[in-house]
């Protein structure tokens, strides 16, 4: 059995490096993993000490139990067609600059595209876990309403009106140009570009009903994973926190827990209540209490934060300490969440 951890959250937060750190710290346990990135900054190849991450799984040097791919929407928009389209309807999708246009372009095409390949690896079970970085658009929210977008995509309404509810021959949208809108249509967009739309529209439709019945899969999946919100203790990631926990209340996801990053220590409050012994010159001493102070004010703004979310969701809240400079090693990423507990907590 696979499963599943989703780390998401506002863009800056550091996912992708919690998502390799949370990848190094499973596998380490003898569990084989897979870190699945769908950041295009390709910052987890970096974090990994990877020089190329592309689709396809690699071995981490270092690591008997560890792989890491970075998602190709391009290329996985291409096997969906093939997976799911008749290959005459495939062939002429891959083909039309609309289908193309679509896939660059549509808001939820990377993650549902994302959430199509997530779904593959889990089916394979060639993994014990999964660990999937979220994208930074939307905050994450995209990657779990993709999968109902691409179908209300597929069977929308306009498309609906526009190929006729019973999948219409070729020919019939032409008979259409009666009616004004779709005459002007073709005067202004002319005979071949109204035919390439109209092959599209068609060609669109008969995917409907695989789409559908995929996307139900997909949502099933998302459900049943672990889903970790990454925050920090600035406004905006708090902001986006609550808004994640609020949108995700609507499509019956409950995230298991909050990862706190760049935390600085507790222990800085207390500190900076105690005198500083073996300085001599008061100047400086008076100098390092202020400092020490101003940080220890910031350590106690990071601890209310993580303390009001905890108590506004209920769920755990992990701490991952303030590093610098980033994690750059499989073992630096392993001792950033060791003292975490999320480890132990997830289903494994």
């Amino acid at each position: 059995m696979t499963s599943t951890v989703i780390v998401t959250g506002a863009g800056g937060v550091g996912k992708t490096t919690l998502s390799a750190a949370l990848g190094a710290a499973i596998s380490e346990r003898g569990h084989s993993t897979l870190v699945l990135t769908i950041d295009p900054a390709k910052r987890l190849a970096d974090a990994l000490g990877i020089s190329d991450l592309g689709d396809t799984p690699v071995q981490i040097k270092g690591s008997d139990s560890m792989w890491a791919a970075m998602l190709d929407a391009s290329a996985s928009w291409e096997a969906i067609i093939h997976r799911y389209a008749d290959p005459e309807v495939g062939k002429r999708l891959l083909a039309n600059r609309y289908f193309q246009a679509l896939a660059d372009r549509f808001p939820a095409a990377q993650s549902y595209a994302a959430g199509e390949r997530m779904a593959e690896y889990i089916e394979t079970k060639r993994f014990d876990m999964i660990v999937v970085d979220t994208p930074p658009s939307g905050g994450g929210i995209d990657f779990y309403q993709a999968p109902a977008m691409a179908n209300d995509l597929m069977s929308g309404k306009l498309l609906k009106w526009l190929t006729g509810s019973n999948l219409p021959g070729r020919g019939l949208l032409y008979r259409f140009t009666a009616k004004p809108m779709l005459r002007i249509a073709d005067a202004a967009l002319g005979g071949p570009m109204l035919s390439e739309v109209t092959d599209f529209l068609i060609d669109l439709r008969t995917m409907h009903d695989t789409i559908s019945v995929r996307s139900r899969t997909i949502e099933r999946y998302l459900r049943d994973a672990d889903t970790i919100v990454a925050t920090t203790a600035d406004p905006t990631p708090m902001h986006e926190t609550r808004r994640f926990f609020t949108e995700l209340e609507g499509i019956n996801i409950m995230p298991s827990g909050i990862m706190f990053n760049r935390k600085l220590p507790t222990e800085w409050i207390v500190a900076a209540e105690s005198p500083i012994r073996n300085v001599e010159d008061s100047v400086l001493r008076a100098k390092a209490k202020t400092n020490l102070r101003s940080w220890a004010s910031e350590a106690r703004r990071q601890s209310d934060a993580a303390g009001e979310l905890s108590a506004r969701y209920h769920v755990p809240v992990y701490s991952v300490p303030w590093t610098t400079p980033s994690p750059q090693s499989l073992d630096a990423l392993r001792t950033l969440v060791a003292h975490s507990g999320i480890i132990e907590d997830l289903a494994l």
